[in-house]
């Protein structure tokens, strides 16, 4: 198996990670590749025996790799989901964070589970990606979680009107709006005060944040949609951002419009471990707080 290696260098664990992932080589016959941007942080704190292998950019990553084993939190495999693209190579999350949703095992768990996905031991769960496409350049933007609309460096209110399939639905004065996937539900959109939804419903979250209104709500619609966001005039530079990571400025008016990609990314899953059993232990459901305190390795 031809396994691709990336990581948040900004980890200070990643490079001991890293190199107990690359001592399992030998022991089950993976090849390993790794991403050209972590070569100088690893050549300075791993092992020189360990370190003849091939870095390689992110689309020649990509396309050498069966499987993508991405190091750090959430916020790594977003950035891995926009790399694998439409190339349907899956990811497979080591957490190295704290309170994620999307990395699947620890470290301590990681041999025992690359033995399960050798071995066909796992389930591959597609998720949704949003296709977010502004009129004035006509940028693309693609994310796994959410794209956002708001002001870039004004605490003043952004003037939003929102139509669903050609259809007038709502306007908004507020700090912005979120448009969300299922697997971005437990993101921005749930500090926002929505809704936690299965990653594999069909649908997308319309999210106001902050609204100048006491009727504005979440709204769900079949993700065979296409929203149409204008931001009006009256507004004072708008900002839209794929994943909290991509972003693009502009001086409206504004048209985006926002639709499910053309393709989904494939997210390598235990079979063992259901969504429901996810929430319960990241959310502490059913817990009480004070018998947990200080036992962080439950959050990791």
């Amino acid at each position: 198996m031809k396994i691709g290696v990336i990581g948040n260098s900004i980890k200070g664990s990643l490079p001991d990670a890293i190199e107990t992932l690359l001592k399992l080589g030998s022991k089950y016959n993976l090849e390993f590749f790794i991403h050209d941007e972590l070569s100088q942080l690893l050549k300075k704190k791993v092992g020189n025996a360990l370190l003849q292998k091939q870095y390689l950019p992110s689309s020649e990553l990509v396309t050498e790799s069966d499987v993508i084993i991405a190091f750090g939190g959430d916020g790594t495999i977003l950035s891995a989901a926009r790399m694998v693209g439409k190339s349907d190579v899956p990811i497979l999350g080591i957490n190295l964070g704290k309170l994620g949703f999307l990395a699947e095992v620890s470290l301590e768990e990681m041999e025992a589970f690359i033995q399960d996905v050798i071995s066909g031991q796992h389930v591959i769960e597609e998720r949704m990606m949003l296709k977010t496409t502004i009129e004035k350049d006509k940028s693309e933007l693609y994310s796994l979680n959410d794209v956002v609309i708001d002001n870039s460096t004004s605490s003043r209110l952004i003037h939003i009107s929102v139509y669903v399939n050609g259809e007038y639905l709502v306007s908004y004065s507020g700090d912005g709006i979120i448009l969300a996937t299922p697997t971005g539900s437990t993101a921005y959109s749930l500090a926002a005060g929505g809704p936690i939804v299965v990653p594999t419903t069909q649908v997308i979250e319309i999210q106001p944040i902050s609204p100048h209104s006491l009727s504005a709500r979440t709204v769900i619609i079949p993700d065979t949609s296409t929203i149409r966001i204008v931001v009006e005039h009256l507004s004072n530079e708008a900002r839209v951002t794929a994943d909290g990571q991509t972003e693009k400025i502009y001086t409206p008016p504004l048209d985006i419009y926002v639709r499910k990609a053309e393709y989904s990314v494939k997210l390598i899953k235990r079979k063992d471990r259901s969504y429901y059993d996810v929430l319960r232990t990241k959310l502490l459901w059913g817990s009480d707080i004070r018998l947990v305190k200080g036992k962080s390795d439950e959050l990791d």
